[in-house]
């Protein structure tokens, strides 16, 4: 690489103790509120998994809302979260798991550097496991890459780190 190369990385991270912070206000008010009084609406985590459990399906999409809403106080993107369906469990009650997904996948790698290539910047792209490192010798064409990812949606949460002038 030149001296006088520039670069960032595209990521997908999730800050998991502002996830955990998250679901534990959902638990609180869901403990509080009394539209869930007798529901025994319940949220667990698993460190990326959040179970969410109730007697109705009207008060899991509540609670799923509920924990949403705490997510985004807590500044956690909410393409982070990718939401199971909803299953009978045990009792008549039902559940719905949510994953939190961190890192970028192959398939979600390989089409955001073909889009990045597409956009007619002269950068180059490599992918470093569940990241993308976006090269470049002017730091125009890396704002320009930063700007058509950011329009485009990806389905996925992504920052832009370590950029190096």
């Amino acid at each position: 690489m030149a001296k006088d190369a520039f670069s960032f990385d595209i990521v997908s991270e999730v800050d998991m103790q502002e996830v955990a912070n998250a679901v534990d206000q959902a638990r609180r008010e869901i403990a509080q509120r009394f539209d869930f009084k007798g529901t025994e609406t319940e949220v667990h985590q698993d460190h990326t998994t959040i179970d969410l459990r109730s007697s109705t399906e009207d008060r899991l999409k509540a609670a799923l809302q509920v924990l949403k809403e705490k997510m985004v106080k807590r500044q956690v993107p909410l393409k982070a979260l990718q939401e199971g369906e909803v299953h009978p469990g045990a009792k008549g009650h039902v559940r719905r798991s949510v994953n939190v997904s961190t890192g970028i996948s192959d398939e979600k790698a390989k089409e955001l550097t073909k889009f990045v290539k597409s956009t007619g910047a002269k950068v180059q792209t490599q992918i470093q496991g569940a990241q993308i490192r976006v090269t470049g010798k002017s730091k125009d064409d890396l704002q320009k890459v930063i700007a058509a990812v950011r329009e485009k949606d990806f389905g996925i949460a992504l920052q832009f780190t370590n950029y190096r002038p």
